[in-house]
């Protein structure tokens, strides 16, 4: 791959609409998730608890890491966005699960969002290409 960076996952794909940013990009050794929002069937998940929608991203964040070749043990940092002050130790609870050694720096916002979820995760992996295989 050289100095090049690549993009992971293809095309991200809201609603039947393409759009203008890539689900993940391997830059080197580093790998940067676009901020991820609940999807259920394609579509932004805009019911459910914060459990369930805190999950939901992070499976999707999940599996675009196994695309990159990367685990969650690799995420480094983490930035949260979250839309009620309220949602906090429901969020922090979930993802505790998923993070439950060593988890990763973290950064959390509320915030206004741009589709009606009430949770954002962006994530930045790490893990060596040597390590690939």
């Amino acid at each position: 791959m050289g100095s090049k960076k690549q993009v992971i996952g293809g095309p991200l794909e809201i609603g039947g609409r393409v759009l203008s940013l890539s689900r993940a990009i391997r830059a080197g050794d580093f790998v940067f998730l676009t901020g991820q929002i609940p999807m259920r069937d394609g579509v932004p998940m805009t019911d459910g608890t914060i459990e369930e929608q805190t999950r939901a991203v992070l499976d999707d964040i999940t599996k675009t890491l196994a695309k990159a070749g990367c685990t969650r043990d690799d995420v480094i940092k983490a930035m949260v966005w979250l839309r009620e002050r309220d949602d906090f130790p429901g969020f922090n609870a979930v993802y505790a699960d998923y993070f439950p050694v060593e988890p990763p720096t973290r950064s959390a916002v509320v915030s206004d969002l741009l589709v009606d979820a009430r949770v954002e995760v962006e994530v930045v992996a790490y893990r060596p290409l040597k390590d690939q295989s």
